[in-house]
């Protein structure tokens, strides 16, 4: 297990921009991945971005392609979520999540350990 703490939400105007952070734990064993998710009120968990431990290959849902950056810093044990052009739409509490082995990013239970999440709200 990793313990992970999430910051950097906030209420935005449609167009503006947020980093988000995920400060993660001492990593044991394998690591696979580190993703984000967001989840709107009333919907699932949607996966938003990924990152490759092994290679920093980064990956995005087709929604917020071009416009999130995902990247991460190991001398600060933090991965960061850029969030860039942001619409009403992206309003939703963001999670950062853990993968310890391969798996589909779609699906939750390929994410073994989750933050507490941080909301992100962008008014039109």
């Amino acid at each position: 297990q990793v313990q992970l703490v999430e910051s950097g939400g906030g209420l935005v105007q449609a167009g503006d921009s947020l980093r988000l952070s995920c400060a993660y734990s001492a990593l044991h064993g394998s690591s696979y991945a580190m993703g984000w998710f967001s989840q709107a009120p009333g919907k699932e968990h949607k996966w938003v971005a990924a990152i490759i431990w092994s290679n920093r290959n980064t990956y995005y849902a087709d929604s917020v392609k071009g416009r999130f950056v995902i990247s991460r810093d190991n001398t600060k044990n933090t991965v960061y979520l850029q969030m860039n052009s942001l619409k009403p739409e992206d309003t939703a509490v963001y999670y950062c999540a853990w993968a310890a082995r391969p798996g589909s990013f779609y699906d939750v239970a390929t994410f073994g350990s989750w933050g507490q999440g941080t909301q992100v709200t962008v008014s039109a």
